[in-house]
């Protein structure tokens, strides 16, 4: 069997609060695609509706060989792949499934990424910003403002909460 026709799961980064749409419109392209969502109630000035939100935001999950990959990564809604080590992150079936299975047992599930206040010294661990460090200016959501001080001149930058971890 050819490597190139293997399906593997894999996960792409998505224009933000594009992840259903995206998902939707790929699926009836015929592509495997998994968005997990969790129902939330939202309530606006005149009402309380029930809404499907995604857990992960930004993200969404395809089993793809190379061929189907590099097709979905020319979808409107969908920024890049995601890598691990300078390769598209391959996920195993059975990581889809326990997440498929938590979230059945678990609707009201919420993804937490980390204990992030302003303030707080913190390093990019992915994207074209890994490595650097900076200092967390506030946080709106998911995201968080960073200053970030590198060959001595200052940039102010918004990272998903899921691309930082703590230093120091």
């Amino acid at each position: 069997m050819n490597n190139n026709s293997r399906l593997y799961w894999t996960a792409f980064y998505t224009k933000p609060r594009s992840e259903k749409k995206t998902t939707d419109r790929l699926v009836q392209e015929g592509y495997e695609v998994y968005c997990p969502t969790r129902t939330v109630v939202k309530q606006w000035s005149d009402r309380k509706k029930k809404v499907s939100e995604p857990i992960f935001t930004s993200y969404i999950f395809a089993k793809v060989n190379e061929q189907k990959r590099n097709e979905i990564l020319s979808d409107q809604g969908v920024v890049s792949s995601v890598f691990w080590l300078g390769k598209p992150a391959v996920i195993r079936d059975q990581e889809i499934l326990a997440i498929q299975s938590f979230l059945n047992d678990y609707p009201l599930a919420q993804v937490s990424y980390g204990d992030f206040e302003s303030g707080s010294k913190v390093q990019i661990s992915s994207g074209p910003l890994t490595g650097q460090n900076g200092l967390v200016r506030r946080i709106k959501g998911a995201k968080a403002y960073l200053t970030i001080v590198s060959l001595g001149i200052e940039v102010q930058a918004e990272i998903s909460l899921g691309h930082l971890k703590k230093v120091g």
